[in-house]
């Protein structure tokens, strides 16, 4: 059985609660991402940042970036997957959230990340077309 563990990308970095959306953009932009989980110094994840919640909650509403932490962008709890859940599983969250990047968790941890691209190497083509389908329709 392949497990969320198996496919995740481990090597996560976070951008803290009380990191400016300036800070979070310039760490996007020096890793090539999009995305940042959102990690309180509690160690729990509180949501997940992209590229485009800075633009469209952000600049778009005519706040400054560097006045705005990630964590006044984090709304509601987090979608996640248990490192331990079985690919399925993953495929499920996903296409019923349609979201694209899933935060991995151990007990309240954050261990890793699950993007489409992991799901594309490590899953048949069938199931990987249905998840896209899934996440782009209106």
């Amino acid at each position: 059985m392949t497990t969320a563990r198996d496919i995740m990308t481990a090597d996560v970095t976070c951008v803290s609660e009380d990191e400016t959306l300036t800070a979070a953009a310039h760490k996007m932009a020096q890793l090539g991402v999009g995305s940042l989980p959102i990690c309180g110094s509690d160690e729990r994840l509180k949501g997940m940042l992209t590229d485009r919640d800075i633009v469209v909650k952000a600049l778009g509403r005519d706040r400054e970036p560097g006045q705005v932490t990630a964590g006044q962008l984090a709304e509601g709890k987090p979608v996640t997957v248990g490192a331990d859940d079985d690919a399925n599983e993953v495929l499920r969250t996903m296409a019923a959230h349609k979201v694209r990047r899933l935060p991995v968790i151990d007990g309240h941890r954050l261990v890793g990340i699950v993007a489409l691209a992991d799901v594309a190497r490590a899953l048949p083509d069938r199931p990987v077309g249905d998840l896209v389908d899934a996440i782009t329709e209106s």
